[in-house]
């Protein structure tokens, strides 16, 4: 049996170990001992991009932000569905994620971020979302397991009713907010909608063969009559 090889570490802003595995060509990332993601479990990212960017592609110089590198599978998704002219924000918290990602040996986003539509940000997508007014097509978040701070806890501030405000705010008219769960939560649905969006959900499976489900929520905005 090949063993499991610590490839990187580093520490979240809470002090929190962040570790980057590899297993026989499969990478996963953790929080403790709290598995973030894998390199073999990606299908519910890409539908969540898919889902955030439908219709985008023939929208002049459209705009997307993504909050959550991860190991880049949201962000090659989205450039799937975007034209030539689109801009991509990629707003990372943590400086090993994007290190990690632009390491060639690695395999992971490395041909992603080369792409020239995309721009990397080191820093707090809730600050980005706050200082971009009626910035972009649509916000794609994919930070923690669910609707509530893990991975970093200020990140609750995200899908609090203010950082929710705060969200459509930064979306045109029309413009679609994205949010990936591990689990189902009524009760975040709830405050999407008390936020101004036109709430649906939809089931994906983690992996394209199977495995067990996420819960994907998009928030739309209405257009003006």
């Amino acid at each position: 049996m090949k063993p499991t090889i610590l490839r990187d570490r580093a520490l979240t802003p809470d002090g929190q170990p962040l570790t980057l595995h590899e297993h026989d060509g499969v990478f996963t990332i953790r929080v403790g001992t709290v598995e973030l993601m894998s390199s073999r479990q990606h299908h519910s990212e890409e539908r969540l991009a898919e889902l955030a960017c439908a219709g985008l592609r023939g929208r002049p110089r459209a705009r997307v932000l993504i909050g959550g590198l991860g190991m880049g599978f949201t962000l090659r998704a989205a450039l799937g569905c975007l034209a030539a002219d689109a801009e991509v924000a990629v707003v990372e918290l943590m400086p090993a994620v994007i290190r990690w990602n632009r390491t060639p040996e690695y395999d992971l986003g490395a041909d992603a971020l080369a792409d020239p539509r995309v721009a990397v940000i080191e820093g707090d997508v809730a600050t980005v979302l706050r200082d971009s007014p009626a910035r972009f097509d649509a916000a794609i978040l994919d930070v923690d397991n669910g609707a509530s701070g893990l991975s970093v806890a200020s990140n609750d501030r995200l899908y609090s009713p203010k950082g929710l405000a705060r969200a459509a705010a930064a979306l045109r008219p029309g413009g679609c907010l994205a949010v990936w769960s591990a689990d189902d939560d009524p009760a975040f649905a709830d405050r999407l909608g008390r936020a101004g969006f036109t709430v649906t959900t939809e089931r994906a499976r983690v992996h394209a063969g199977g495995g067990g489900w996420t819960t994907l929520f998009l928030g739309r905005l209405s257009r003006p009559r």
